[in-house]
């Protein structure tokens, strides 16, 4: 039994939860950044380049193996093509430098509120304001009209 309830408390811990949405909304994030790459950035960058979609920059590995082979043994079959798939590689490079950049700029954001928070935390209360100081009482209105008295007739 003291084993689920450890299990319990760490899994209802905040940070805990913090963590699971956190996970939750950066993948649901990547997607929105695979699509920003895939569908709004790399078609204008493959016009550019000459109606060159990346997905499709590749290299026929096995071409280049069959062409070495037929110089040796011309009766070779030529083997299954393997591509080197190196436009979906720079596809995947962009999504993360974008992807970086924007975890990047919320790390930065979050830091400057907290350090925001800290400083309001950090300023000194203003001092209240000194309460006035309360009428005398009858007594001490008594005693110090005893004193002026003895004070003149020294």
């Amino acid at each position: 039994m003291g084993f689920l309830k450890e299990f319990k408390a760490f899994a209802l811990k905040g940070n805990v939860m913090d963590m699971a949405v956190g996970v939750i909304i950066g993948g649901a994030f990547g997607k929105i950044v695979t699509s920003l790459v895939n569908d709004i950035l790399m078609p204008p960058i493959g016009m550019l380049l000459g109606n060159v979609d990346f997905k499709d920059l590749k290299v026929n590995l096995a071409a280049l193996k069959d062409a070495a082979v037929s110089v040796v043994n011309e009766g070779v079959a030529p083997s299954e093509p393997v591509y080197w798939n190196y436009g979906a590689f720079i596809q995947q490079v962009v999504d993360f430098a974008i992807l970086a950049f924007c975890v990047f700029l919320l790390v930065k954001f979050v830091t400057r509120l907290s350090n925001l928070k800290k400083k309001e935390e950090e300023k000194p209360a203003p001092a209240p304001a000194p309460a006035p100081e309360p009428a005398p009482t009858k007594e001490e209105v008594l005693l110090t009209e005893i004193r002026d008295l003895l004070k003149e007739k020294k």
